[in-house]
């Protein structure tokens, strides 16, 4: 700091007594010293130009400020005191710099700024190369959805287990920060789950699309799980031999209306099921579930993309009911006119519906 003295003649006498627009200057050419040898310094060196530039920096101007901070946030060695103080200016255009990258700055600096600083501060924050969880901790607890989309976003960025499950939960009213979340690297099968199970279809289509296809397989197994636990309580019907029959049916070219006919009338409520699905390409576990409801409403859509005549829609109603159940003559002729008046482009609408849910 000798060098720095016979420059700056006066130096003390600035530090303690200058007018604001001379520390500002003095600020500026003390950096420049710094800049200058920054690789070479030793600590003590170091020490010496925090203890200056401290009281200096804060009376320089604006646009000088953002200069040292972006060239300071850029330096293993920079003075750790000044930086600490860059970081903590409500002015986020001086703060940014070091917050985004300065690796002087320790968990304990970012998770006190975090708490008492704005969204600007927080966001900045999120672009750091990495974030601990004691950090995202404070980010997912006081953020906004920008701050939040933007940690998620952070492949560097380490969540605890319970703010991985507060961003699920924020998730569930934001599609954009769904797909930041089913993007990471380090999402469990549970917290897919959960994410999946919170979010609408179309941003289940969408995530689809996007991720790698290790993912996609994941996201298939978790729906596959979700709509497992959905089902009602009591046993799982069995559909495999229902299935082979309606194999083989088809590799014969015998599987129409008139097999599913007989199906219904048998009550054979597996392999009408499983025809239904063969014939409308609805995934069987979706469509034993929809027809399995306390409605017959999706026997009446089916019926209708699958242009059956009424006799066989009436049949599989009969099927719904079930054998120790006989519905009234006014209960079947209201179906049968539901089943008139229901529009063809309506029950297709559906029904695709429907069979998009066998892909997400």
């Amino acid at each position: 700091m000798t060098v720095a003295t016979s420059l700056i003649p006066g130096l003390d006498d600035i530090v303690k007594r200058g007018d604001p627009r001379r520390r500002g200057e003095i600020a500026r050419a003390i950096s420049q010293l710094f800049f200058r040898d920054a690789d070479k310094l030793r600590p003590e060196l170091i020490d010496l130009f925090d203890n200056l530039l401290i009281d200096l920096v804060p009376h320089a101007e604006l646009a000088s400020r953002v200069d040292l901070s972006e060239r300071f946030s850029r330096l293993n060695n920079a003075p750790p005191h000044l930086v600490n103080q860059l970081a903590r200016e409500n002015e986020i255009a001086v703060a940014g710099p070091v917050l985004r990258r300065s690796p002087v700055l320790d968990d304990a600096a970012l998770v006190e700024i975090a708490r008492l600083k704005g969204q600007g501060h927080l966001l900045a924050m999120t672009e750091r190369p990495a974030l601990s969880p004691v950090v995202t901790d404070v980010l997912v607890e006081r953020g906004d959805r920008d701050v939040v989309r933007r940690a998620a976003a952070n492949a560097g960025a380490v969540f605890s287990p319970g703010s991985y499950s507060e961003l699920i939960k924020r998730a569930a009213q934001d599609g954009v920060l769904t797909l930041r979340i089913g993007q990471r690297n380090d999402l469990s099968g549970e917290h897919l789950k959960q994410l999946l199970d919170g979010t609408l279809d179309v941003i289940r289509r969408r995530l689809s699309t996007v991720v790698n296809p290790a993912r996609q397989v994941e996201i298939k197994r978790a729906m596959a799980a979700i709509e497992e636990a959905a089902l009602p309580p009591g046993p799982r019907r069995d559909f495999s031999a229902a299935q082979r029959t309606v194999l083989t049916l088809n590799g014969e070219g015998h599987l129409g209306e008139s097999a599913l006919l007989g199906f219904a009338k048998a009550h054979k409520y597996e392999e009408s099921v499983a025809a239904l699905s063969a014939m409308s390409g609805v995934r069987l576990q979706v469509l034993d579930r929809l027809i399995a409801g306390d409605r017959y409403d999706p026997l009446l859509i089916l019926g209708r993309v699958l242009n059956l005549g009424w006799p066989t829609v009436r049949a599989l109603i009969l099927l719904w009911y079930g054998s120790n159940r006989t519905p009234a003559d006014a209960d079947i002729e209201a179906a049968r006119i539901n089943f008139t008046r229901l529009m063809p482009t309506t029950a297709e609408r559906v029904v695709n519906f429907w069979r998009n849910r066998q892909t997400i």
